[in-house]
C-alpha cells in the first residue's frame, strides 16, 4: 500500500526546571493511504506529543535530538515556519478535543469554516462561504445555510464538534489527525461522530490517525493499531489483531478495562505510569506487570514478530520466555473471534473448518 506518511526513530524532549522530560523515545510508524491508524494508550503516554509534532505544533520548550517526519518526500522536523504554515490546515488537518476550545466566541461559524479556505486556496469571499455551507451540510449540522451566521455557543456539543470538523476537512486534507475528538461527548453522540468520520473519509479520501484512550471507540474505526506506553509504541498490529490476539501484558490491562456486559467489575491496571526525566533502563511497563520477567528490569524488550502486520515489544514473545497465558477474558475474546470466524461463509457457500 503507499505510505502517506512515515514516522522513524522520532524522540522529543521537553526542557524543564527538574531536568529533561523524554516523552517521545524512538518512535516509528507510518501511515497508507486510505486508512484509519488509530494511536492508544492511557493519559501521558505521549499519544498527542506525537501527532502534534507533525503538525509543528510543539511547545516552545520542545527539541526533537532525532527521528524523521516524512511527507510528501519532505521531512516535517526540517520543515521551515512557513512551509508548515502551507502544509497545515491545508494539506494535514487536526481535530482537537474540545470544540469550544478549538472555535473563536466571536466569529459565526461560517466564516469560522471559510477561513482556511481564504488562507490556503485564495478563494473568493462568496465561492469560500459557498463551500462552507456545503461542508457543514456535508457534516450533519441542520439547516446549514440559515445557521452560517450563528456562533458556537448556539450550538450543542455536538454540532459544534461537527463544526471542528468542518473546518478540518474544508480543504479535503490527505491526511486528518483527530486528537479524542470524541472524549467529551457521551456515547449516543460519539457513535455519530465516530459514523460522521468514517462516511467523510470515504468521501473526500482521505487517511486518518485517530487517538484515543477508549479501546471501545477503537473497535469501529480502526484499521490498524499501535499501543502507545510511557512514550514508546508498544504493540502494533491490525484492529482485529490488537482486539483478539494481544500479546503484549500492557494491551491486556488496557483490553481487561473495558466494560462488557458479562462484567461484575471493573479491572484497573494497577500501580502509575514511570517518570519519563528518568526512563526506566528495562521495561517501562515492568513494575505494573504482574508477568514481569527479571530481564524485564535489565533490558529494553525489542519488537517481536506475530505476524507479518503484528508486532510486540515483550520479553514474554522471546523463544526462551516461560509459557505464560493472558488473562481468562482476553482468552474468551479470542475463542469468541475464532468461532465467529469459523462459522464465516467463504466463496462457493463453504464453511471454514468442520
Amino acid at each position: 500500500m503507499e505510505k502517506v506518511l512515515d514516522v522513524k526513530d522520532l524522540e522529543i524532549n521537553f526542557h524543564t526546571f527538574a531536568g529533561d522530560v523524554k516523552a517521545i523515545r524512538d518512535v516509528s510508524f507510518h501511515l497508507n493511504k486510505g486508512e484509519t491508524l488509530a494511536i492508544v494508550g492511557e493519559s501521558g503516554s505521549g499519544k498527542s506529543v506525537t501527532v502534534r509534532s507533525i503538525m509543528g505544533l510543539l511547545a516552545k520548550n520542545s527539541v526533537i535530538p532525532k527521528g524523521s517526519i516524512n511527507f510528501k518526500g519532505k521531512d516535517l522536523i526540517k520543515a521551515s515556519k512557513k512551509e508548515m504554515e502551507e502544509i497545515r490546515g491545508n494539506d494535514i488537518s487536526m481535530i482537537f478535543q474540545d470544540p469550544m476550545t478549538s472555535l473563536d466566541p466571536t466569529m459565526p461559524i461560517g466564516k469560522q469554516v471559510a477561513e482556511p479556505l481564504l488562507i490556503h486556496n485564495q478563494m473568493s469571499r462568496s465561492k469560500a462561504m459557498e463551500r462552507a455551507q456545503e461542508v457543514l451540510e456535508l457534516v450533519g449540522i441542520p439547516n446549514a445555510k440559515n445557521r452560517m451566521k450563528d456562533y458556537p455557543h448556539q450550538f450543542s456539543g455536538g454540532q459544534r464538534q461537527r463544526i471542528v470538523i468542518a473546518i478540518a476537512i474544508v480543504n479535503y486534507p490527505e491526511i486528518l489527525i483527530a486528537d479524542e475528538p470524541t472524549t467529551a461527548l457521551d456515547v449516543t453522540i460519539q457513535a455519530q461522530i465516530i459514523d460522521l468520520m468514517k462516511e467523510l473519509q470515504s468521501k473526500i479520501e482521505t487517511s486518518i490517525i485517530f487517538i484515543t484512550h477508549d479501546l471501545g471507540v477503537v473497535a469501529g474505526i480502526a484499521d490498524r493499531v499501535a499501543v502507545m506506553y510511557a512514550g514508546k509504541i508498544i504493540e502494533y498490529g491490525t484492529v482485529d489483531e490488537i482486539f483478539y490476539d494481544p500479546r503484549h501484558p500492557y494491551t491486556w490491562g488496557l483490553l481487561n478495562s473495558m466494560p462488557t456486559m458479562d462484567s461484575k467489575k471493573l479491572y484497573a491496571i494497577p500501580g502509575t505510569p514511570p517518570n519519563l526525566l528518568e526512563p526506566p533502563v528495562g521495561d517501562a511497563f515492568a513494575p505494573r506487570n504482574e508477568y514481569a520477567l527479571a530481564i524485564d528490569f535489565e533490558a529494553m524488550p525489542p519488537f517481536f514478530k506475530v505476524t507479518d502486520t503484528h508486532y510486540a515489544a515483550t520479553w514474554l514473545m522471546h523463544p526462551d520466555a516461560p509459557h505464560i497465558d493472558p488473562p481468562a477474558e482476553i482468552i474468551r475474546r479470542r475463542e469468541q473471534y475464532e468461532k465467529y470466524l469459523k462459522n464465516q461463509p467463504v466463496e462457493g457457500g463453504a464453511q471454514l473448518g468442520n
